[in-house]
């Protein structure tokens, strides 16, 4: 009997748990890339046995797969994608694909900002209740590589429940994937080359998420945030449960969580729970929803109120997200090199309660900087440009900011941030930009960011 065929397209992450787990399921198994692979990922492969073609061009027609995965950051456009399609071979992401082979709850979490946070942060409070919970997606491990790593073990102690940080790219590859528990945290403009520079299409994106959800599952949105509003409004059945995030209580509120008076309200079911904002162990408006969305996750997984007080106050925050890196000289440094849009630098700067140097730049995507504009004519005192070409910063910021300086890297960066700061002070890197002009990935700028303040 022949072995069903998969080719994988794509040898990142994503690509490689969807080899590994075809493996483990005896299927015959390809890895094809256009591109070069990484000398960890050919290991991979190799020790799996698992044949791979990197700057392929071979022709899927000659392959013959049965299914074809392919990674997150292929477009659908790609000459492979429409050939497989045109023979009526499925083509899915590996979460479709890894969500076949596990019998485990899912939690999928999507949003333009505060994903990965919230997914970090659920995972967190559901694990610290003492249900065995798994993390995978877009933010590291692959959902496919867990899986496979779950059916290996053969046991019956494998997660109970996983926690997924689904993209839309991720989203636009999934056609049968009920999830349980569905995150929206919220949907500002991003991504729009891939989605024909319409918005409607995004917001479309994003609401697959509940493509496949039914009377047993639940959404939990926020209902402050205003394309979230309008995709809910388009959809013609809801069949699930809806719990809203909302930093005011709505007067349609039917259940979920708010803030009033400092405080963070969850109702639902019949039960209510509070807590004052300050014991958040996440600073900032953007992280109180996100603290919102992980309890009433935890709430309709049945977890105690008092561990989901105590893991909300305790959960350590993750690098490059409005990290603290140190204080020196009474200024403090924080890095959230992951602002690589307007939206998360707004959040960013709400958040601060001190005068503000900022540094921004990088590769902009055509930002529209106008929502910033009352924030940094209240908060800023100093623009820190570190890009390439700075012109967008200068044009937008000019009279709003006393001081805007222009800087060639990292290092200079930290150095004149450091002359100019006053004791009181915050310096914030947070970009609002790509990071692909002097940087690998916001990872390498936040991480040189908190070399050079080492180094002060």
């Amino acid at each position: 009997m022949n072995r069903e065929r998969l080719l994988v397209l794509g040898a990142g992450e994503s690509g490689c748990g969807a080899a590994r787990l075809g493996k483990v399921l005896g299927m015959e198994v390809e890895v094809w890339d256009q591109g070069t692979i990484r000398e960890q990922r050919i290991q991979q492969l190799e020790a799996l046995e698992i044949p791979y073609t990197a700057s392929c061009s071979k022709e899927i027609a000659l392959w013959k797969p049965d299914l074809v995965i392919k990674s997150p950051g292929i477009a659908p456009e790609l000459p492979w994608i429409q050939a497989a399609l045109d023979q009526g071979i499925p083509v899915v992401d590996e979460i479709e694909f890894a969500a076949a082979h596990t019998k485990a709850k899912l939690v999928g979490i999507t949003g333009t900002n505060g994903k990965t946070t919230t997914t970090h942060l659920t995972h967190h409070v559901l694990k610290s209740a003492g249900l065995r919970a798994g993390i995978a997606g877009n933010m590291g491990r692959s959902f496919a590589g867990a899986v496979a790593e779950d059916l290996m073990a053969d046991s019956n102690h494998g997660p109970e429940i996983y926690v997924l940080e689904v993209s839309s790219f991720q989203l636009d590859g999934l056609h049968k994937t009920r999830f349980d528990i569905g995150v929206l945290t919220n949907i500002t403009p991003d991504h729009l080359d891939r989605y024909g520079y319409r918005m409607e299409n995004y917001v479309q994106s994003k609401f697959r998420l509940v493509r496949n959800m039914d009377h047993r599952s639940a959404l939990v949105w926020c209902s402050d945030d205003a394309y979230s509003r309008q995709g809910m409004d388009c959809l013609v059945q809801k069949p699930f449960q809806t719990y809203t995030l909302s930093w005011d209580r709505p007067s349609s509120f039917g259940g979920g969580a708010y803030t009033l008076d400092s405080q963070l309200f969850l109702e639902m079911n019949d039960k209510r729970m509070s807590m004052p904002l300050n014991e958040l162990a996440l600073v900032g408006r953007h992280n109180t929803y996100n603290s919102m969305a992980a309890a009433v996750v935890a709430q309709l997984m049945e977890v105690r109120k008092e561990s989901i007080r105590e893991s909300l106050t305790n959960f350590d925050q993750l690098e490059h997200r409005l990290e603290k890196v140190g204080r020196i000289r009474g200024v403090d440094y924080i890095n959230d090199s992951k602002a690589t849009n307007v939206n998360s630098t707004w959040y960013a700067l709400e958040s601060m309660d001190k005068p503000v140097l900022w540094i921004a730049g990088g590769v902009d995507k055509g930002n529209d900087y106008t929502a910033l504009y009352d924030l940094v004519a209240s908060k800023v005192k100093v623009l820190i440009c570190m890009g390439k070409d700075n012109r967008a910063l200068h044009e937008a910021f000019a009279g709003k900011v006393p001081v805007i300086v222009n800087v060639s890297g990292m290092q200079e960066c930290v150095q004149r941030a450091y002359q100019l700061a006053q004791k009181g002070d915050a310096v914030l890197l947070s970009p609002a930009c790509a990071s692909f002009d002097f940087f690998e990935n916001y990872e390498d700028r936040g991480r040189q960011f908190k070399y050079f303040v080492n180094q002060l």
